[in-house]
């Protein structure tokens, strides 16, 4: 077994110094590493066993120490931005040096006190180095099914896919292209809460921030309604308006505007004219 950068593994202590213990494994302990003096725990003999995360110092040197980071190779987690450098932004991990994000592997520009969702690589240089595109290491194993409500961190908004979403900062999930219709701008970093729509078969998440159709159109009706007050009682435009306007006044597809306004129709709540639509007063 060799020594693995960026895990936690069990070595041996092979070697006792002022400084520290060289620790290694059983199978190779020519290939030692050094676990510094203040990292070591009192009375540690030649022998023992401990369990060390491996990284790289200041001086890139290879290094061992027992303090758990927030993040090993593998993983994905909600880091700090310490700060902001020349060539790249460095996250708080919670070891000594901070870990390197470069301006190449971030998906929006950061600065100082944002929250990132990263994962960790090994550079060509053979250093650890945090990713914003975290998409291959989250997994599809979540414990949600249809209809549950959700919680999840956009980290990549794509123009034909639509919202990559990070749920519970750690499990794959998408919200389609058409659901992103007519709701606020989303941006990379949000927080959303959503609807599982569907589990897809290699167990990733397709989310819907919409509710459930009869759900909807009760929710549209009202911000319908709400509109109407605005332009006091008659809105100047009908249901056989151009889409970019009802997209533009509602927020709403046509169809939805549609489905929305002949519920209001129903319950005697409206009159639909050549021109508008306008409020039934009662």
């Amino acid at each position: 077994m060799e020594l693995k950068l960026g895990e936690k593994q069990t070595l041996t202590i092979v070697k006792k110094v002022e400084f520290g213990v060289y620790l290694a494994t059983k199978a190779a302990p020519e290939n030692k590493v050094l676990l510094p003096a203040k990292q070591v725990p009192e009375g540690a003999k030649v022998g023992e066993e401990l369990e060390v995360f491996l990284y790289r110092d200041s001086s890139d040197r290879l290094i061992a120490t027992t303090r758990t980071p927030k993040l090993c190779l593998g993983q994905v987690a909600l880091l700090t931005v310490a700060q902001v450098g020349k060539v790249g932004a460095f996250l708080d991990w919670g070891l000594e040096k901070d870990l390197f994000l470069p301006f190449k592997q971030q998906t929006r520009r950061v600065k100082a006190g944002d929250q990132v969702l990263a994962a960790l690589y090994i550079d060509k240089s053979g250093r650890l180095c945090a990713t914003m595109n975290v998409y291959e290491q989250l997994r599809t194993d979540s414990p949600y099914k249809k209809d549950d409500k959700v919680t999840g961190r956009i980290y990549e908004i794509s123009r034909n896919f639509g919202a990559f979403v990070a749920v519970d900062d750690c499990f794959s999930a998408l919200i389609p292209k058409k659901e992103l219709f007519g709701e606020k701008e989303l941006k990379i970093g949000d927080q959303v809460t959503a609807r599982v729509a569907k589990v897809l078969e290699d167990g990733k998440l397709t989310l819907s921030i919409r509710e459930k159709a009869y759900l909807q159109i009760q929710t549209d009706a009202e911000k319908i309604e709400k509109l109407l007050d605005s332009y006091e009682g008659s809105l100047p435009f009908n249901d056989k308006a151009a889409p970019e306007v009802i997209a533009h006044e509602t927020g709403m597809s046509k169809n939805e505007f549609k489905r929305a306004v002949g519920h209001l129709l129903k319950e005697g709540k409206i009159q639909i004219t050549e021109k508008n639509i306008r409020r039934v007063r009662r």
